[in-house]
């Protein structure tokens, strides 16, 4: 699990001037939604105004005089039906504004997660980076939608509401003015409180995804060894502590958001009648006055009371930002290119004194240097743990190696572009994973440089058209989610035939045959002697019966290279691959 970020009121106020910053593409949208709003604050506080003037000048006189009565009414009513149809526009902009920066956001989680390095995911569960993704952005968005227009429209309209009323009373008016820092040290105190006890909750919310993802993923494994209980009670304890935190946010809500406001503002009540009651007593107090005033305050205290209640999603926003930002700011990327113009054409590999640790501390691979000559099989075999895996991952550069070099074609494998590297060097692994799709999807990828016969040729290379052609769909069957209503052989298939579909100058097998049974496993050598010809090919293996042709075997123990040699050779060493040997014939026998 990662490290829990702090969250300062400074960096608070770092995050917030971030996520303005995704306003700027949309500075036209903004100006005009803008606009609307000040027309909407105009038509509030127009309104009250209209009402005082009718009960001072025409109520409270007597005077009803009936052109300017109609006059006042007709004011008022295109003022408020005015004031629906601006409030309907300018809620669309700002939604639209809103929704669009979201939008954007996702896309760029989404993008920077396929440039991150294999050391990130290693270290970070899938789920916790899907809450980041779906949640936290949820929680972003709520933000731009409900809460910065909250808070923009209470900003106008507090405005609009002073100048009214120091317009017809100034002294009520500084009045009002002290009730400002209060109101804004109540803001101060609960976000200073809640920081807290919200980024608490996200990080639950995140144990919890992963959690959830782990147990859907493995849950073959949770039934056939009966872990449900292990897993239930696993998650009722984060689920636990998830309502824990919630419940400190609901008591923390229902303490410094709405009624301590409205405290305040009975107590803002109370006193403006207290001053017009004793106003009264010496001279006369005019009505329209009295009404406006309270209408002021209310509508004073109305934009605020919003934005105490929309606090709460303001600060869960800021907390899911905070996680957003921190996994667009992660250094892990992967391995960097140095994109020259170089091309693989031979494929001849060169591994040049090689170490390699992932975490920086443990060598899982120690001076490892071996030649594969174009065309060349070099398989390399070794106990669980001996470093196989890890000159695959090196080779494929999907991690960066502290010692030494790899060479391609006398190139170091780092002066390659990216897009050379994946086109040139095919790569199948022990557990293959299909897309939600076709099969042709599958096979192809969506290169559309690859036709329907290219596709078909691929399939009838590996022997995998052989099971297609018997579906009903053939090549546009559907697969579902990993490919879980095929069988391993056939996954396995279809990997291949994806592998030699772009025809790569090097075959990388990662234990690529290990899910095959027996009888499919003959057809896959056959194809694979083809595949071989005129491609260099790296493979592991752990059933030695399948490398006895490699031009050369290297066995691997605790990430040093021990034996090397063709089969014959190894075999009159009668050392490791001597013993592993006897030990797969032995048990074979049995």
């Amino acid at each position: 699990m990662e490290k829990q970020p702090t969250f300062s009121r400074k960096e608070q106020t770092a995050i917030l001037k971030r996520l303005l910053r995704y306003l700027k593409p949309h500075k036209k949208a903004v100006i005009i939604a803008l606009l609307l709003l000040v027309l909407t604050v105009t038509g509030d506080v127009l309104g009250p105004y209209i009402i005082k003037v009718f009960l001072d000048d025409h109520v409270a006189i007597g005077n009803f005089d009936t052109n300017p009565i109609l006059f006042l009414a007709i004011s008022y009513a295109t003022i408020q039906i005015l004031n629906v149809v601006i409030s309907y526009l300018q809620l669309v902009k700002f939604q639209e504004i809103a929704l669009k920066i979201i939008q954007q956001l996702r896309i760029d989680v989404f993008t920077k997660i396929h440039q991150l390095g294999m050391r990130y995911f290693d270290r970070v569960p899938a789920g916790s980076i899907v809450s980041r993704a779906t949640n936290d952005t949820e929680a972003i968005k709520d933000m731009f939608v409900s809460v910065l227009i909250s808070f923009v429209q209470a900003g106008f309209l507090i405005i609009g509401v002073y100048v009214a009323m120091f317009l017809m009373n100034p002294v009520l008016a500084l009045f009002a003015l002290v009730l400002l820092p209060i109101v804004i040290y109540i803001i101060y105190l609960y976000r200073k409180l809640s920081s807290v006890v919200y980024m608490e909750m996200r990080e639950k919310l995140s144990e919890l995804n992963a959690k959830l993802a782990e147990s859907l993923s493995g849950m073959s494994i949770v039934q056939a060894f009966r872990q449900e209980k292990r897993f239930n009670d696993e998650f009722d304890d984060i689920n636990n502590k998830h309502f824990k935190a919630m419940m400190d946010n609901t008591k923390l809500n229902s303490l410094l958001l709405r009624p301590v406001v409205d405290l305040v503002y009975f107590a803002a009540i109370v006193l403006l009648l207290v001053y017009f009651g004793k106003t009264s007593l010496t001279t006369a107090v005019e009505v329209g006055v009295v009404y406006a005033f309270i209408t002021y305050i209310n509508r004073f205290f109305e934009p605020i009371n919003q934005v105490m209640e929309r606090l709460a999603i303001f600060q869960q926003a800021l907390v899911a930002a905070s996680r957003v930002f921190a996994l667009l700011d992660e250094e892990e990327l992967e391995p960097v290119q140095q994109n020259r113009a170089g091309q693989i054409t031979n494929g001849r590999i060169d591994f040049k004194d090689v170490t390699f640790s992932y975490d920086g501390q443990k060598d899982v691979l120690k001076n490892i240097s071996f030649t594969v000559n174009p065309g060349e099989t070099v398989a390399l075999v070794g106990h669980t743990g001996s470093g196989k895996s890890s000159i695959i991952n090196l080779l494929m550069r999907f991690y960066e190696f502290e010692k030494g070099d790899i060479h391609i074609d006398g190139e170091s494998i780092k002066a390659f572009s990216q897009e050379e590297i994946r086109q040139k060097l095919g790569l199948v692994l022990q557990d293959p994973f299909l897309f939600y799709g076709t099969i042709d999807s599958n096979i192809r990828l969506y290169n559309k440089e690859l036709t329907d016969i290219d596709v078909e040729k691929a399939a009838e290379f590996v022997q995998a058209d052989q099971f297609i052609n018997t579906l009903p769909d053939k090549y546009k069957q559907k697969v579902t989610e990993r490919g879980s209503t095929f069988s391993s052989g056939q996954r396995q298939l279809l990997a291949f035939a994806r592998t030699i579909a772009t025809n790569p100058k090097v075959l990388v097998l990662d234990e690529a045959t290990a899910a095959i049974d027996t009888e499919t496993e003959v057809a896959i050598q056959q194809s694979l002697e083809k595949m071989r010809k005129g491609r260099t090919t790296i493979a592991i293996a752990h059933r030695l019966s399948t490398i006895q042709d490699a031009e050369q075997i290297l066995v691997l123990h605790q990430g040093e290279i021990k034996e090397r040699g063709t089969h014959q050779e190894l075999l009159a060493q009668q050392g490791l691959y001597y013993k592993m040997y006897l030990l797969q014939n032995g048990m074979a026998s049995l």
